[in-house]
């Protein structure tokens, strides 16, 4: 079951990799942009510090975040998909960026102890993970003493509300229906899938308190629609 959920969230976004940017931009109106910015933002990298990201994509928040911690620190973008992770390689290539690494890899995979990170951020791959415990506790185990991880990602707004009843319209009308004018329908329709059987807000906390963070935080934007989950070890 593991392995079938690893194999299934890799084939799509391999599948969806060369329209991803484009229907990213297209279907947020762009805002993913800022969503993105506001994380990096609570998370406060520093220059001089080692950071991870992971289920990284096409490298938004890597991107990001190097501004931070340049010239002195790094930051490794990390995803399981290879042709999404081509297209950050090209894009760093375009911006001569030279701190930050890219490795093709599962994040739950990555087994090399002396990886320790001040920082580790995820934008939308927590719950494309087959265990979000096993997730959460990988990130722990990967991050230094009082290290601080981010995510963002779809938030579950209370059932039966606006935010709620937006949410599945916007899903199931809006994303299924352009991305099918891509032939990328069945891609698209998994997040709402991925969405339904992802822990809200107090079972993350829960969670990441069991794991071993001695703080956590959740923080809804967008009217309800995200949410940023943040740790402290």
């Amino acid at each position: 079951m593991k392995f079938t959920k690893t194999i299934e969230v890799k084939n799509i976004f391999n599948k969806i990799s060369y329209k991803y940017d484009f229907l990213n931009n297209l279907l947020s109106f762009g805002l993913h942009k800022l969503w993105k910015r506001r994380l990096v933002h609570l998370l406060k990298p520093l220059d001089g510090e080692d950071w991870a990201d992971l289920c990284c994509g096409t490298g938004d928040l890597a991107f990001l975040i190097s501004k931070r911690v340049s010239p002195r620190g790094s930051i490794t973008g990390i995803d399981s998909a290879k042709n999404i992770l081509k297209i950050a390689k090209q894009k760093s290539d375009l911006k001569k960026n030279k701190i930050i690494k890219w490795e093709t890899k599962d994040v739950l995979g990555i087994n090399d102890i002396s990886k320790n990170y001040d920082g580790i951020c995820m934008s939308y791959g927590l719950r494309n993970l087959h265990s979000v415990e096993e997730g959460i506790e990988k990130v722990f185990n990967l991050l230094k003493n009082k290290g601080r991880a981010g995510f963002l990602d779809f938030n579950h707004a209370k059932k039966n509300s606006l935010s709620n009843i937006f949410q599945k319209i916007y899903l199931r009308f809006i994303v299924v229906t352009i991305s099918r004018l891509f032939n990328l329908g069945p891609e698209y329709e998994y997040i709402e899938k991925s969405i339904r059987n992802f822990p809200r807000k107090n079972q993350l906390i829960k969670i990441a308190k069991e794991v071993g963070f001695k703080k956590a935080e959740y923080r809804t934007i967008f009217f309800g629609q995200m949410g940023i989950l943040i740790l402290t070890k």
